[in-house]
């Protein structure tokens, strides 16, 4: 099951059954467990700066966190995966700056959360060419065409 808390200022701006469609895609392409459950957080900038300086220790906000989890849900025995957090306000920076639709940076940044919460990440080269691997498989599956130079 995929969770989605939105705040309230960005509720009907991006499609939530896109962002929905973008980590069940991640999950299928991933092979990951399909009763796998996490949340989506879409907040502001002064929140993600919060999250960042507390859990990463880099005072500055950020367009998307994980935070993976290890367990299972008690009553279903699914497994959660964990939360991915996206800003806002920097899925639509980012969308001006490539030219695309807000819409489409948050299904990149959904998918991007969660491989994280999958294990990928991109801090030494091999691991990069793995996740961006993967990135650009979902991203294809969702017949999004997004050119991609993130670190």
């Amino acid at each position: 099951m995929i969770h989605l808390d939105v705040g309230r200022q960005f509720s009907g701006q991006g499609s939530e059954d896109l962002l929905r469609r973008a980590a069940r895609a991640t999950l299928q392409v991933c092979r990951a467990d399909p009763s796998s459950s996490l949340t989506i957080v879409v907040t502001d900038d002064h929140r993600m700066k919060e999250l960042n300086s507390r859990f990463r220790q880099v005072d500055q906000t950020t367009d998307v966190l994980a935070f993976p989890a290890d367990f299972h849900d008690p009553d279903t025995d699914a497994p959660y995966l964990g939360d991915v957090v996206i800003s806002y306000p920097q899925a639509a920076s980012q969308a001006a700056i490539g030219s695309h639709q807000v819409e489409d940076e948050l299904q990149l940044l959904t998918v991007h959360g969660v491989l994280h919460l999958l294990g990928y990440d991109h801090l030494e080269p091999e691991e990069k060419a793995a996740m961006w691997g993967r990135q650009d498989q979902v991203l294809k599956a969702l017949n999004l065409d997004l050119s991609v130079e993130e670190d």
